[in-house]
């Protein structure tokens, strides 16, 4: 760039661009233009120009080392460029950039592009997790790549989130009716990975693996990956006449079989459900268990089958509209501590011999298993953690299910 021939013939031959580039990346991240600086690979070619700049003897090895200091007084006594090393890059390079400038406005916009997720966090806290980790693990960075790509990537992100549908709503039509596309979450994409790790904290599911694990934590959420795959287990639902869904119900009720409920068959033709007493327990064995010894006798039982989906948490629901009271009973470890919790939270439910007074009866008929993982709190009743934690034993509904079957048939 420079039109002075002497400061192109000094110093901005092709030998010499390492030593120019060089400088001019100090220069640029505001490091002085002092000490030494080596090239190791160096050319013949190379050497030799560091040499005739520098006026010393040719030296053997391929590994070239100058001191930018002497290049800066070569350049300042031989009056080639009074200004200096620094002033004589610019002068062959052009100017420098102020990378620290360009860095902090980068930083600033990386912040930007967060800003409707931010947004989506003031309004759901229990999202701030999430948020935290997309900062900590830079994934939104390894995503977009840039703050641009990352805005437009966020923003669709917070509008998922912000519509996430209040009744379950298959993903396909819930994408077309908030992102314009059928396939905007369609496994594989950027936006869908975002979008789950918010699902797993707004629907607490816990840790999992494979495609049904992955149904439930959308489901968890209201989003569908289908309609017939997602299923609830119940049993003595009275059932109608009105309604298909409701006829079988009646006609399995009346020969006390269990009935399996798809969400489809709950959002299209749901059943009425009348205004009366319904037990939900965590595990099918206690389904069994009454049928088999209650049969037509077993009053109305549903069945979440560890945390609960889409079709359960709806039944409930349509339940609770209905005035039915729901009151429920869970398995005495931390996993059946976390279902409780997530139950406890989003419907009138009531604790059936699922506290701790219930927890050390069911210790008196003998020892538990060992309880393992990390304790969690009951939000319905705060001695049942301590109560755990001091014994160490965990209980599973098979341990009591005769009692709560004896419940059933009272009821």
């Amino acid at each position: 760039m420079t039109s002075d021939p002497r400061l192109a013939r000094l110093l901005g031959g092709a030998d010499l661009r390492w030593l120019v580039d060089r400088v001019r990346r100090r220069a640029e991240h505001g490091q002085p233009p002092g000490g030494a600086v080596t090239l190791t690979g160096a050319t013949p070619a190379q050497r030799d120009a560091v040499d005739r700049l520098l006026g010393r003897r040719t030296r053997p090895g391929a590994t070239v080392s100058v001191r930018l200091e002497d290049v800066d007084e070569v350049l300042r006594s031989s009056g080639v460029h009074p200004g200096g090393l620094v002033s004589a890059v610019v002068a062959l390079a052009g100017p420098l950039r102020d990378l620290a400038a360009v860095a902090s406005a980068r930083e600033t916009a990386w912040r930007a592009a967060f800003a409707p997720v931010d947004g989506a966090v003031e309004r759901r806290p229990e999202l701030r997790p999430w948020r935290d980790a997309l900062h900590t693990t830079g994934s939104v960075r390894r995503l977009a790549g840039d703050p641009t790509d990352a805005a437009e990537l966020l923003a669709a992100c917070a509008a998922v989130l912000a519509a996430l549908p209040p009744e379950p709503e298959t993903m396909g039509r819930f994408a077309e009716r908030v992102l314009g596309s059928a396939h905007a979450l369609d496994d594989g994409r950027p936006l869908t990975g975002l979008v789950f790790g918010a699902a797993r904290a707004l629907g607490g599911t816990g840790d999992g693996e494979g495609a049904a694990w992955r149904r439930e934590v959308w489901a968890s959420v209201g989003l569908l990956r289908d309609e017939l795959s997602t299923t609830v287990l119940a049993l003595g639902l009275p059932g109608d006449h009105r309604s298909a869904t409701g006829r079988m119900l009646g006609a399995l009720a009346d020969s006390g079989e269990p009935a399996v409920l798809t969400l489809r068959q709950l959002t299209r033709d749901p059943p009425a459900l009348p205004g009366i007493m319904m037990s939900v327990c965590e595990n099918p064995v206690v389904v069994a268990q009454a049928a088999d010894r209650l049969g037509p006798g077993a009053s109305p039982l549903v069945c979440v089958s560890g945390h609960p989906g889409a079709a359960a948490m709806l039944l409930l629901r349509l339940a609770v509209r209905s005035g039915a009271q729901l009151r429920y009973h869970g398995d005495f470890d931390w996993g059946g501590l976390r279902i409780g919790n997530v139950l406890f939270g989003r419907l009138p439910v009531t604790p059936w011999r699922f506290d701790a007074v219930a927890y050390r009866a069911a210790l008196t008929t003998g020892p538990g298993r060992p309880i393992t993982g990390t304790p969690v709190e009951a939000s319905w009743d705060p001695q049942l953690k301590e109560a755990m934690r001091a014994t160490g034993q965990a209980v599973e509904e098979e341990r009591v299910v005769d009692i709560l079957v004896d419940d059933l048939g009272r009821s």
